[in-house]
């Protein structure tokens, strides 16, 4: 339990704080203020130290600098379990403050009623920020108050504890602080970021309105077409996310994304054949979509992709003669890629707040698969199987991913059961015309029961991958062992909602 025996008040906002500032003062603690919060409390008649007493300095340079000095900082930075920090203050007679009520200029409420630059800039907090991190720092002596609203619950504490608080109350109170501290500091980053802010056609759909916040040009530079729109846009993240993980892949790979989710996707000795080889894989999806490798894009190819009607084409470098060719449709978007660090997090808005988790970066190598059947796969099934386990990731829930000699054969996207998006991706297969014996068919999670396996078993595929984890994996491996399958495990998840 710590008593609370001077404190110090420096709000802009003065509703609350007259109760808890009449009950130290009643209580002979000595209340320590700041200008327009001196004269309140004067009014109120409460007696109080000004702050320039213990400065030895006013208020200066129109008011941005009051609180700013050792003799404040020291006197609530100070730890009272700390010899020398006591040597200290008795040294440079800084007095001890228990209690700081301090709140922030009202920096959301000018910005939105002003445009007016300079009188926006002015309602950035500094000692205030200081004094609230300050006071919340060293919660183990101090009572921080960052918004006037806790006041009561300082008072009732104050009051049940004969004028002390616990260690407790005073780390739930510096919790609070930094959370209003972190609240200023992302409306404060939001207006500096206003320059970057994009303003997009519509959203989703057309009665929504978007914008798109972030620095495109690090990223991209974009060389022909119309504004990139919120669909283009989460259609681009899914396609850099997706041709990232292939960048060690030998030779070239391609794909064309619709919706998020891969149409097609190959990978080949040259850029040309791997388009021909993704295009094959859905050529009906591939209308509209978005085009990427990992290659140069020459006038070949360009050519060969001209016939397609698509929104999007990123790769990281064209020919000039490339761009004369895509160039002939005006609204077609060409994005040359630059290499620049991604952000390791992912964040949704959910109900009332947010979500946020470290992004999916995990790759199974081929040298961590567990084989867990009789049959070992041969080495093109290896890499088919690795090849397969990449794009299963990048797939939406649930998801089945089938693949043959490199080549995207048919998935299975966004399926509420994991036999709906097996039967898709195989009859994805069939509509265009692949052999799917000798295929293979990665998941993106574990199978509760072996019917996964004896569907794709009878449509001729030989070798499956998937996380593991279910309590019945042995009914599958049990199928595959007496069906001559073999069956990877990685032991990682890749659900994708």
């Amino acid at each position: 339990m710590k008593p609370v025996q001077k404190a110090l008040f420096s709000v802009f906002y003065k509703d609350n704080i007259a109760d808890l500032a009449k009950y130290l003062s009643d209580s002979g603690v000595e209340i320590l203020s700041t200008g327009g919060t001196q004269k309140y409390l004067e009014g109120l008649g409460i007696s109080v130290t000004p702050i320039e007493s213990l400065t030895g300095y006013p208020s200066i340079l129109g008011g941005r600098v009051k609180t700013l000095h050792p003799a404040v900082f020291g006197g609530i930075l100070n730890r009272s379990e700390v010899d020398q920090d006591k040597v200290d203050l008795e040294k440079y007679d800084i007095p001890n403050i228990d209690l700081i009520v301090v709140d922030l200029y009202p920096f959301a409420e000018t910005i939105a009623n002003t445009d007016e630059e300079q009188e926006i800039i002015e309602k950035i907090d500094i000692g205030g920020v200081s004094l609230i991190r300050a006071g919340a720092k060293n919660y183990a002596d101090k009572i921080i108050v960052a918004n006037t609203a806790h006041c009561s619950d300082v008072l009732a504490e104050l009051k049940s504890n004969d004028g002390s608080s616990s260690r407790l109350f005073r780390k739930e109170m510096a919790a609070r602080a930094f959370e209003v501290t972190k609240e200023y500091d992302d409306m404060i980053e939001s207006y500096f970021h206003n320059d970057r802010d994009v303003s997009l056609r519509y959203g989703e759909n057309p009665h929504q309105e978007a914008k798109f916040r972030g620095d495109l040009g690090a990223l991209f530079d974009q060389l022909n077409g119309k504004a990139l729109s919120y669909n283009n846009l989460l259609d681009i993240d899914a396609a850099v996310n997706l041709i990232e993980d292939y960048k060690d892949y030998p030779g070239a790979t391609f794909a064309i994304l619709k919706h998020n989710n891969a149409c097609g996707l190959a990978c080949r000795d040259d850029v040309l054949t791997a388009y021909k080889d993704a295009l094959a894989g859905d050529p009906v999806s591939a209308f509209g979509g978005i085009l990427i490798t990992d290659q140069r894009v020459e006038k070949d190819l360009a050519e060969e992709m001209n016939s397609l009607f698509f929104e999007v084409i990123i790769a990281p470098e064209f020919s000039e003669e490339t761009l004369e060719v895509l160039k002939s449709k005006k609204n077609r978007i060409i994005l040359k890629i630059k290499p620049v660090e991604m952000p390791t997090k992912s964040v949704r808005t959910v109900l009332n707040g947010v979500l946020e988790q470290d992004r999916d970066l995990h790759v199974t190598g081929s040298d961590k698969f567990s084989i867990v059947t009789n049959r070992e796969p041969d080495a093109s099934q290896i890499d088919d199987l690795y090849f397969a386990n990449l794009l299963v990731k990048h797939t939406k829930s649930n998801a089945i991913v089938l693949a043959k000699g490199k080549q995207l054969l048919g998935s299975g996207t966004g399926q509420t059961s994991r036999v709906d998006a097996l039967e898709q991706a195989i009859a994805k297969a069939k509509k265009f015309g692949f052999d799917l014996n000798g295929a293979v068919m990665a998941s993106d999670a574990f199978f509760p029961f072996p019917d996964c396996v004896e569907i794709a078993d009878n449509a001729g595929i030989t070798a499956v991958i998937q996380p593991g984890g279910s309590i019945k994996d042995q009914l599958s491996i049990d199928y595959c062992n007496e069906h001559n399958m073999a069956m990877v495990i990685t032991g990682h998840r890749h659900f994708k909602h």
